[in-house]
């Protein structure tokens, strides 16, 4: 079987090549980006690095708290000198899917924001396509219903709005106050950047978890003896 922890922890510890001292830098969310947090703690320490961490979410904050980062925001930096974040799916163009931690909203701006977007993943999440996991799609409360009737009235798909698990009844909440709706689409064929654009044109809809190839710099992959990085 395959050491999918240390193929996460070669990615992470791979990205700390490109942090520079002084640096603002953009935090995604997911279990590899936390395992680069401690990483990157332990790497400013050992460098006398200063430098600020803009998270994406109240979990990744509360976790570089922890490791005794210094903390910022994208109003007092509104450009991040490098973002490093994590993806649920990467297709071979580069073309992302996150959200299933709930924070696609935050991390797509903070991503974009950054002079520079680095990806860390293990080998597992490379496919084919992206649409092999459902899209997340976070919506206003006040008009999930009917997003969720125009998205089934454009494609060939089934929608769930995600429920909490442990510890909360009712629907997901995102940091943002909103929902999720994890839409499965049965054609895996389609371009991503299209299905983004249209259901980003329905009211209601504040941000879908497809992420463009043409904002990413480098995709790291970490594999158990080794890291492979792959551009555009």
């Amino acid at each position: 079987m395959k050491n999918i922890k240390l193929a996460k922890i070669n990615a992470a510890r791979r990205a700390l090549d490109f942090i520079k001292d002084g640096m603002v830098i953009g935090l995604g969310s997911g279990s590899t980006v936390n395992i680069f947090i401690k990483e990157l703690s332990n790497f400013v320490k050992e460098k006398q690095y200063i430098v600020s961490v803009v998270p994406s979410s109240y979990d990744v904050e509360i976790l570089a708290i922890k490791y005794g980062l210094r903390i910022s925001t994208l109003n007092e930096n509104p450009m991040p000198d490098i973002a490093v974040d994590g993806a649920d799916v990467v297709d071979p163009e580069l073309n992302l899917l996150k959200g299933g931690g709930g924070a696609l909203t935050r991390e797509k701006i903070v991503d974009y924001s950054s002079k520079k977007l680095i990806i860390i993943v293990d080998e597992s999440k490379l496919k084919e396509s992206i649409f092999v996991k459902p899209v997340p799609v976070e919506t206003l409360p006040f008009s999930w219903r009917s997003v969720v009737e125009k998205i089934l009235a454009s494609y060939d798909c089934s929608i769930e709005l995600r429920m909490c698990g442990k510890g909360k009844v009712g629907p997901v909440v995102t940091d943002n106050g909103n929902f999720i709706l994890d839409v499965y689409f049965k054609d895996k064929q389609h371009l991503p950047s299209e299905v983004n654009v249209n259901l980003k044109l329905i009211p209601g809809v504040v941000e879908t978890g497809i992420f463009s190839n043409k904002f990413v710099d480098a995709v790291i992959v970490g594999y158990e003896n080794k890291v492979e990085i792959l551009t555009r």
